[in-house]
């Protein structure tokens, strides 16, 4: 799965265009290096995402297509 479509489908951030975005400045690393959107994502990956100052440091569980709210957390763990 694209790195953007994990992004939103798992609630880290809301819409696939911002996270395009964000994604897109460099602001997300994939297993240690600077991202593209379209960066296929697995389980066991590690992604570091930056939010102005504050930095958030996740490992991917699952992937999945289609999710519920309630179920978006199961997809990662924060490290």
């Amino acid at each position: 799965m694209r790195l953007d479509k994990f992004l939103k489908v798992s609630r880290l951030i809301k819409r696939r265009t911002l996270a395009k975005e964000v994604v897109s400045a460099g602001r997300v690393t994939l297993n240690g290096r600077v991202a593209k959107p379209g960066s296929e994502v697995k389980p066991g990956d590690i992604l570091e995402i930056g939010f102005g100052t504050r930095q958030i440091k996740v490992e991917i569980l699952e992937v999945r297509e289609n999710v519920r709210t309630e179920e978006a957390k199961d997809l990662y763990r924060i490290i």
